[in-house]
């Protein structure tokens, strides 16, 4: 046997192990990238359909809206428009000439009052004791005109028995002259007297007055604005010392209200005497008032460069009041009561034809409406309109042809 070739066990084991390994479970990773650009593939896909989705998808159209409004026929007149109070022509802050203590108030705010009514008293006791002196100096001094008669009475029948006796010779004149003396001097004395009761009437004629100012009184017919002292307060019209009053209460005419009102001084020319006016008070929003233009005050503010106007209410009303605010329109002609009455208005731009009626497209719960309208009046940039609506509901603007009732729409933020 030869020595170099390897015996049949060396040859035949390697063999049985190469068949082993080939056996064997491979668990290192498969082909690099291949699931990784599965995956890419996917993604890509849907994003193709979410694209696709949302280009096929029913849009909802969007529309610019517009609102049904309440307006008044009388606004087409209008010219310019201005902002007042309304103030009472005819006031006063009622006091007294006299200084004293408030005794008495009559009144108080809302009184109505009539001219001449006593609204406040104040303690007249001073005036009183002067009255008594006054009349007591009356009679005093009447007193002495009766004794002024009785010598006159006496010196006139001394002289007429002293003419007597001077005609039959029995008196001298030197006494004839005093008898004429004494009765020219007794004649003197009743003038004294008579002179002395006219001063002293004077006198109680004074305290009379000071007697009436101590009760003030109301000026003119009117209503008590503002009470301005209690009882028991010192009114001192003409002095300004702390703790007085001057004025007792502060009233107004109610019958002379009329609107003050700043018109620009670059509008004046639209304004004059007589021009009709639409007058809206803060207080009284539903209601609207006729007026027209009394006066125009000859002076500009020159800070606001402005005129004051003065308008007269045509017909005044118990709920006006004294400084409200009011919002005044100059008009170009003078409006009936029906012109004055709440309307519907809409942009005409919002009407549009539809199988030859008028309709306006009223958007409720995101769907459209296709309310049958009757225009009217041109009132400013708006149409007036009759028809199921209401101030308030919100329309389409320039509908187009493709719009119809029932349509989903959505509302566009510019």
């Amino acid at each position: 046997m030869n020595e170099s070739t390897p015996p049949p066990s060396a040859t035949t084991k390697p063999e049985k192990d190469s068949g082993l390994k080939q056996l064997q479970i491979n668990r290192s990773p498969g082909i690099p990238g291949k699931k990784t650009q599965w995956g890419k593939w996917i993604a890509i896909g849907l994003a193709l359909l979410v694209i696709i989705g949302f280009f096929l998808r029913p849009r909802t159209p969007e529309v610019q809206v517009t609102s049904v409004v309440t307006t008044f026929p009388s606004q087409q007149y209008a010219q310019l428009t201005a902002s007042g109070y309304v103030v009472a022509q005819r006031r006063a802050a009622v006091a007294s000439k006299a200084t004293g203590r408030l005794v008495l108030l009559n009144v108080r705010e809302g009184s109505q009052v009539k001219k001449g009514d006593v609204l406040a008293r104040l303690d007249s006791s001073d005036v009183q004791a002067a009255m008594a002196q006054a009349q007591a100096g009356i009679r005093q001094a009447e007193a002495g005109v009766a004794q002024a008669n009785v010598e006159l009475t006496n010196a006139e029948s001394e002289l007429r028995r002293s003419q007597g006796l001077k005609a039959q010779g029995f008196l001298s004149p030197q006494a004839l002259d005093t008898a004429i003396n004494r009765v020219n001097a007794a004649k003197a004395s009743v003038k004294a007297a008579q002179s002395a009761v006219a001063v002293a009437q004077s006198q109680l004629k004074v305290q009379q007055v000071n007697q009436d100012f101590t009760e003030i009184r109301a000026p003119f017919d009117g209503v008590v604005l503002v009470k301005n002292a209690n009882v028991g307060d010192i009114i001192t019209p003409f002095s300004s010392a702390a703790g007085s009053q001057g004025a007792v209460v502060t009233m107004a005419d109610m019958s002379t209200l009329e609107v003050e009102a700043d018109v620009s001084e670059s509008n004046l020319a639209k304004a004059k005497t007589g021009q009709p006016v639409e007058i809206i008070l803060d207080a009284l929003p539903d209601t609207r008032f006729r007026g027209n233009i009394v006066g125009i005050v000859p002076t500009v503010d020159r800070a606001k460069a402005t005129v004051m106007t003065k308008i007269r209410f045509e017909k005044l009303d118990v709920r006006i009041l004294p400084e409200m605010s009011a919002k005044v329109t100059i008009l170009s002609q003078a409006v009936t009561d029906a012109e004055q009455k709440p309307v519907l208005a809409v942009n005409p731009k919002a009407i549009v034809e539809r199988a030859g009626k008028k309709v306006i497209f009223r958007i409720k719960d995101e769907k459209l409406e296709a309310i049958e309208v009757s225009t009217g009046r041109k009132i400013g940039d708006s149409v007036e309109i009759t028809g199921a609506l209401q101030s308030g509901d919100k329309c389409v603007l320039e509908p187009n042809e493709r719009l119809q009732a029932g349509t989903k729409v959505s509302i566009a933020t510019k």
